[in-house]
């Protein structure tokens, strides 16, 4: 079977990492990588052996591609990922999927017109613990659904900004929220401080409701020494506790499950611990797993696990945090 042909565009710190995962899997070639920093695109083009560009326009040109990873800043999303639908390539855009919600329907309206698949970075999804809580929750294993929260905090990374939290962070717990409970957000509220590190905002606290009654919390900052990435989801029959670094996976049990039948008013009254137990999870590269996922879809003329609607619903969600925190009311979706 021919290798598929793959090309990365951007090879700053996340764009290396594409670039190497390219490199390392079965049934696709690296065949370009492209970066309008002459210096770093051929310093990896001499690693990695391959042909390097400066400008998108050329290498599509020039190059036969079946895929591109658009690795560029958030504000150059949309002129590059066009630039490769318009050829026929079919593209893996880092989150968030572009700079504003016009850009990311244009994106996603040009992948459908010209039959290309289009997927978009949230990494989190693919995370093995995050697999397993999936399979598990869909299994019916925590019975009904009460609530999720997320905690996505930190030192300020050492890096520009043109974004702050809740679109570079809150992005990620906000897709897998409404991946893991099969819901679309109804209502939130959110708040959050500005001008500590960044001129956007470092910090935020939110509270969403869900179209099947369950509520998520999120906490997110740069303000935080030490680094966590954490999620829980509370249910009748126990807890759910992801560790996204350490992609660990937890039951917390509700023992008073196994010995009788309850409805809520007996939830107010407590219900007593169980056994706590870790699950077993094969531990992977959540990225690696990713790109092998879109290159399977495209060999495959299958569809990728995210979609460009499920990207521009994480993103509508991220601005209509940033309103109700600006216009301090409720939102209502």
């Amino acid at each position: 079977m021919k290798k598929l042909s793959a090309a990365v565009i951007g090879v700053g710190a996340m764009g290396k990492n594409h670039v190497r995962v390219y490199s390392e899997l079965d049934g696709v070639k690296l065949a370009a990588v492209c970066d309008i920093d002459e210096d770093a695109a051929k310093k990896v083009s001499g690693i990695h052996k391959c042909p390097y560009y400066t400008d998108v326009g050329r290498m599509l040109a020039e190059e036969d591609l079946d895929i591109a990873s658009v690795v560029v800043p958030t504000n150059a999303h949309t002129e590059v990922a066009l630039a490769c639908i318009k050829s026929g390539v079919n593209v893996l855009v880092e989150k968030p999927i572009a700079d504003s919600l016009e850009n990311a329907r244009h994106i996603i309206s040009a992948a459908k017109k010209h039959e290309v698949r289009l997927s978009v970075g949230h990494v989190e999804r693919f995370n093995p613990a995050v697999v397993e809580l999936k399979r598990r929750l869909d299994g019916g294993e925590l019975g009904r659904v009460f609530k999720i929260s997320t905690q996505r905090v930190g030192p300020f990374p050492a890096r520009v900004r043109d974004v702050g939290v809740v679109i570079d962070l809150a992005t990620h717990d906000l897709d897998v929220m409404r991946y893991l409970t099969g819901s679309d957000v109804v209502r939130l509220y959110a708040e959050t401080e500005k001008h500590i590190n960044t001129s956007h905002e470092d910090l935020l606290n939110a509270i969403l409701k869900f179209e099947n009654n369950i509520v998520g919390t999120l906490e997110v900052n740069w303000l935080t020494p030490q680094k966590i990435r954490a999620l829980s989801i509370v249910g009748e029959r126990g807890m759910f506790v992801v560790k996204y670094l350490t992609q660990e996976l937890f039951f917390y049990e509700n023992v008073d499950t196994k010995l009788r039948t309850y409805d809520y008013s007996d939830i107010m009254m407590g219900i007593a611990g169980g056994d706590v137990r870790a699950i077993r999870v094969r531990k992977i590269e959540p990225l690696k797993a990713e790109i092998a996922s879109f290159v399977g879809c495209v060999g495959e003329n299958a569809t990728p696990l995210v979609s460009g609607g499920d990207a521009l619903k994480a993103l509508e969600l991220a601005h209509r945090l940033i309103e109700s925190s600006t216009k301090n009311k409720v939102m209502t979706l």
